[in-house]
């Protein structure tokens, strides 16, 4: 017989919801991974702007051995133990449980210029939908980390991660280089705010194909949520339903709450261990 939980009443809406972490994104290895960074400056994709790149490699991991690579778009954000998704304790935990194969992570910020006005070029770079970011992964960020670590070279050994406007960042790398990455996980990804539109549904139904697996996380409650236009909400259910229509390897995860991270963080391990599967 299946155990059914007991009934609980929808949360209210505008009640901040939040959702607690599972074991897999506390420390709990024995091994800890180790993390060290660099910076990009002036790369020829984005001239002018500067980032740093945190390379997290799990504990007792042999550098010299082929790794499967994991890249995250807003870096520290995303790499902070403390904070909202913590993911280079997630990659240990489950490289420590044998979930998932050892990943390198690879957390990249967004450019900046400095001493600049307004500094942030990270919309320029996440939201757009050309192969511009993507091409900077393979070829200006990639090969540095393989300096620090011997990295797999087949695509399917390569995903990549991120929320908002990074999810869109995430999706549109693999769209426009599958040869790269062929595993996504977005969360809340701002697909409404494309330049140009979300592309995605149009192109999927139009029957354009790509090699790639896709976990995709949406919050009822996203920015525009009970709007016609500019619906963050509605932008990632019809990608989704256009991924499922399509054929792809997907899936989607509809969450409480508005547009944070920390769904996202809590749904992680189990992204990771469903795409790596």
């Amino acid at each position: 017989m299946t155990h059914c939980e007991p009934y609980r009443p929808l949360p209210d809406p505008d009640d901040g919801v939040r959702y607690e972490y599972g074991p897999f994104s506390v420390p709990r290895t024995r091994a800890p991974g180790e993390t060290r960074s660099f910076e990009i400056v002036d790369p020829r994709a984005y001239p002018g702007t500067t980032r740093r790149v945190w390379v997290h490699t799990p504990g007792g991991h042999d550098s010299t051995v082929p790794a499967a690579v994991m890249v995250f778009n807003d870096g520290w954000w995303y790499l902070d133990p403390d904070g909202d998704v913590r993911g280079g304790t997630v990659l240990d935990n489950l490289a420590d449980s044998g979930d998932v194969p050892p990943l390198v992570g690879v957390f990249v910020d967004p450019g900046v210029f400095p001493d600049a006005e307004n500094p942030k070029n990270r919309n320029v770079e996440y939201d757009a939908d050309d192969g511009r970011y993507g091409d900077f992964l393979a070829t200006e960020v990639l090969p540095r980390v393989a300096e620090m670590h011997l990295l797999a070279d087949d695509p399917s050994g390569r995903g990549i991660c991120g929320g908002s406007s990074g999810g869109d960042a995430a999706f549109t790398a693999a769209w426009q280089r599958p040869d790269v990455f062929r595993k996504v996980i977005t969360f809340n990804a701002s697909f409404a705010q494309m330049p140009d539109g979300n592309p995605y549904p149009r192109q999927l139904a139009q029957g354009v194909d790509r090699p790639i697996r896709v976990f995709l996380h949406a919050a009822q409650r996203d920015l525009g949520w009970d709007r016609r236009e500019m619906n963050w909400f509605a932008e990632n259910l019809e990608t989704a339903a256009a991924l499922s229509r399509a054929g792809y390897d997907s899936r989607v995860v509809v969450g409480d709450g508005g547009h944070s991270p920390n769904h996202g963080g809590v749904l992680l391990p189990d992204a990771l261990r469903w795409l790596w599967h």
